[in-house]
């Protein structure tokens, strides 16, 4: 039969493709649940999943990605096993989990089908859209939509991600949106930021933050330019090296003409500074929270941005940021998708979106979609822990 070829073939190239299982820690007593990530994209997305399962249902958490994660209490991270039939079957052995829930799309058909015959319930949250593991796409007549026949429900993002499941095979598709991400609204010290804010009074501001050295010229001509629209307009400048500061401060005096002053050296930005460099404590919660503009560094010259964009998302401040996401190209994607950031290509890009985003109702339009996207999927959340409540108390 189709479904069985699909199967073998695929068991097959496993044998090929099977790698050195990790050693794997004793299992501890009580109700486990597994949470599944291709990349560590999507596992950050399931991080607020974990937290609220560990708080609500006193379960630990197994969470497995092949690359290393952020955990707390009463959460273990695990690479997945090699996707073969022996694997598989050691892997649910040991771990015994009451639930599986699979973020996005990927399919492990060898460990899917295990847990079938388990009878371990599967679910699927922030579903985009169904896909191989790497390294084992191939044609296997009728595999994946026998995998996704062993899976309970899949949540998808939208419509377009659930006819992509429903063409793949899966029984149970739902639109739900995503889920919940952790608040990435950063701390600070309220009478601080008062007399900061106090400080700087109705003066444009705008907030660069972890600027490499390779961008640090950039940002200046970026600021620049935006002097001759704002001349008032002040720019909180955080470079990525803290060390930097003394020499940078230098440096902009001598090539702008421009009073600078640094936070390292207990400065304050008064009436005529230009250019206040954040040069002491880490103080990001502060600054998002004062420039109505931020500007995320490494994305447009570095190795990539250095900061979740869903930082100033959550407070507030619009985002602009350049073409190397780094590690957040997923998150910069919903943001793009959704209207809440500007992105640039080039380093006179930056200026001109700057300039742009001066005026206050663009620059609060985009603050606003991002700060909406920074706090939806709490529903989606409390309805997979819902479901996992009904999976330990027999009703699911």
């Amino acid at each position: 039969m189709a479904l069985s070829l699909g199967r073998t073939l695929y068991n097959l190239t496993g044998r090929r493709a099977s790698g050195i299982e990790a050693a794997r820690p004793a299992r501890p007593a009580g109700d486990l649940i597994w949470l599944h990530a291709a990349e560590l994209g999507c596992a950050r997305g399931l991080r607020q999943l974990a937290l609220r399962l560990v708080e609500e249902l006193g379960v630990t958490v197994l969470l497995t990605c092949p690359d290393a994660v952020p955990l707390t209490a009463d959460m273990l991270h695990q690479p997945p096993p090699p996707d073969t039939p022996a694997e598989a079957r050691a892997f649910l052995a040991h771990w015994a989990p009451a639930l599986a829930i699979i973020a996005e799309g990927e399919v492990r058909p060898a460990l899917m089908l295990e847990a079938a015959e388990r009878r371990l319930p599967m679910i699927m949250v922030d579903a985009r859209a169904p896909f191989l593991l790497k390294a084992r796409e191939g044609w296997y007549p009728g595999l994946m939509r026998q995998a996704l026949q062993s899976v309970r429900q899949v949540l998808a993002v939208d419509e377009a991600a659930a006819r992509a499941f429903r063409r793949a095979g899966a029984p149970e598709v739902a639109v739900s949106g995503r889920m919940e991400e952790p608040s990435a609204a950063l701390s600070y010290h309220e009478p601080e930021r008062a007399a900061l804010a106090a400080l700087m009074a109705t003066r444009p501001v705008w907030l660069a933050v972890d600027v490499p050295a390779a961008e640090e010229a950039a940002v200046i001509a970026a600021h620049r330019s935006a002097l001759r629209l704002a001349h008032r307009l002040l720019l909180i400048l955080v470079p990525q090296d803290p060390a930097r500061g003394a020499e940078l401060a230098a440096a902009i005096e001598a090539a702008e003409g421009w009073t600078v002053a640094q936070r390292g050296l207990d400065q304050e930005p008064d009436a005529e500074t230009e250019v206040y460099i954040a040069d002491s404590a880490v103080e990001y919660g502060l600054w998002y929270r004062l420039a109505p503009v931020s500007y995320l560094g490494g994305s447009l010259l570095g190795e990539g941005c250095a900061r979740n964009p869903m930082e100033p998302a959550a407070l507030g401040s619009a985002i602009i940021y350049g073409p190397r996401p780094g590690g957040y190209g997923s998150v910069f994607g919903r943001l793009g998708a959704a209207q809440a950031a500007r992105a640039v290509g080039s380093a006179g890009d930056l200026g001109d979106a700057l300039s742009d985003l001066l005026a206050p109702d663009r620059a609060a339009r985009l603050a606003q979609a991002a700060w909406t996207l920074a706090s939806d999927g709490v529903e989606v959340t409390d309805r997979v822990v819902d479901f996992a409540r009904g999976v330990l108390d027999g009703e699911s």
